[in-house]
């Protein structure tokens, strides 16, 4: 389901490569909500949350460092996109996840494939390589 497509590449290697770990986060995701088998998923869910968001974090920064190295005219804009995703991520209740696991990953996965889909697409496709 979360793979890398070749119409998501930007041309610019670094950030092409941070995108698609940030889509291999969410197929781990995918893959826990498929398992059938594990019963309780919230510390798994608890762990891919912190990884995303600690790897966005990462990758929005070094993003955004390229982007100051070519003076991007659009730079404001993806920083406020940026911090929105982070707040999302930071506003997670982890009691509502606790109550409802595989609602909770759903809710997860839809929110970072739309994210992830329309974010490339609209805005870092955008972004020249130098």
């Amino acid at each position: 389901m979360f793979e890398m497509k070749e119409e998501y590449k930007t041309g610019i290697k670094k950030i092409d490569v941070e995108h698609e770990k940030l889509f291999e986060i969410g197929e781990r995701a995918y893959q826990l909500l498929k398992d059938k088998y594990i019963n309780d998923k919230f510390d798994k869910i608890v762990t891919i949350i912190g990884e995303l968001r600690e790897y966005t974090v990462h990758h929005f920064a070094e993003e955004e460092a390229y982007m100051e190295s070519i003076n991007y005219k659009r730079l404001f804009t993806q920083k406020m996109d940026h911090i929105g995703f982070i707040k999302k991520i930071d506003e997670v209740n982890f009691n509502e996840i606790d109550k409802n696991q595989d609602e909770a990953i759903m809710g997860l996965l839809t929110f970072l494939n739309d994210w992830l889909v329309n974010h490339i697409l609209e805005k870092d496709l955008l972004i020249p390589a130098k």
